[in-house]
């Protein structure tokens, strides 16, 4: 009997014991809830110059491809890749049988409509077959006026000859026997974001910059404003003039285009108070809600030195942004702000 009081005694001990040990560990956590020093500042809109940096490639402000309207032989070229040229320029001459053919016709035509006039004012000729004469005169100018044109191909206007497709004696079959491009005026045609569409006008100065010559930038305008937003890509096109006389940029170079939409008032925080979720290209802050740590979604906008600009509907004019600290943060985590 003494043996069993003693099993008894033992186990109602041990599960006291167990009973002290749940109570103070329930106390430990209430008491030890984790706690993350971090400082503070208040968001509030500052002024800012508003600019819009995008991306551009460059185009001749006049690219032409040379493709006469009738095939044939190409008798001769008369330019090579890379060449300048000036408006109205021999570039190529095709074969001449069907011009050479045309300008007699026209030629014989001359001579006979003169006949049938002098014929019609002495009564030997009806007025018909005179005005049957002169369609055909004048039909045959038409077709002759065109074959000169597509045989002897001239430069629609003064640039450089960027591609050539053919070589003297091949015969011409539809592609290309050359590209004339503009250098001394480019032009580039940028996708604007759609809340931008009420502020962009046709006038605006626009900087060109090109990573081919660092610290530099080229005074471009803003040429025209297309009226149509891709509801795709919510962005809006805007044509840009680019005076190049010194042909230092070139069509197909990649550049950025700086637009300057005047003073705006906006949200600026820290840049390294901005952070990325991982595996995506969301971004997010933290702001001091309460007492505790709140994540928020952001939109960056423009950056200004060390500081970007933050958009988003959250934000009131009493909002704390954690721009020390944020880094050990997790959403509800609770605060402690120092200074």
């Amino acid at each position: 009997m003494k043996r069993f009081n003693y099993f008894a005694v033992a186990a109602l001990a041990t599960l006291g014991l167990m009973s002290c040990g749940k109570g103070a560990t329930g106390a430990d956590q209430s008491e030890n809830e984790r706690v993350e020093m971090v400082r503070v500042q208040s968001l509030e809109k500052t002024d800012i110059m508003r600019e819009i940096n995008l991306s551009a490639i460059l185009e001749g402000y006049e690219t032409q491809n040379v493709a006469p309207s009738v095939n044939g032989k190409i008798e001769h070229i008369f330019v090579e890749e890379g060449d300048r040229v000036s408006k109205d320029d021999m570039l190529v001459r095709m074969d001449q049988m069907q011009y050479n053919t045309a300008k007699l016709s026209y030629a014989n035509l001359g001579v006979e409509l003169n006949r049938t006039e002098t014929l019609l004012k002495s009564g030997s000729a009806t007025q018909q077959a005179y005005d049957q004469l002169k369609l055909s005169y004048d039909q045959t100018k038409e077709n002759l006026d065109y074959l000169e044109i597509n045989t002897y191909v001239k430069a629609p206007f003064s640039g450089v000859v960027a591609t050539k497709n053919y070589e003297d004696g091949e015969l011409y079959s539809g592609q290309p026997i050359l590209v004339l491009t503009q250098i001394s005026e480019l032009k580039a045609e940028v996708a604007v974001p759609e809340r931008y569409f009420p502020i962009v006008k046709a006038g605006m100065k626009v900087d060109v910059v090109s990573e081919i010559y660092p610290g530099r930038s080229f005074p471009a305008v803003v040429e025209r404003v297309f009226p149509t937003v891709d509801p795709t890509s919510h962005t809006f096109v805007v044509k840009v003039r680019i005076p190049n006389a010194k042909e230092e940029l070139r069509p197909g170079m990649y550049t950025s285009t700086i637009l300057s939409l005047g003073t705006e008032k906006a949200v600026m925080a820290p840049y390294q108070a901005v952070l990325k979720l991982q595996g995506s290209n969301d971004r997010y802050v933290f702001i001091n809600d309460n007492g505790r740590a709140k994540r928020v979604a952001v939109t960056l906008g423009q950056r200004v030195d060390d500081k970007i600009e933050i958009i988003s509907d959250e934000f009131s004019d009493s909002t704390q942004l954690v721009v020390y600290g944020q880094g050990r943060l997790v959403d509800g985590v609770k605060l402690e702000v120092v200074k």
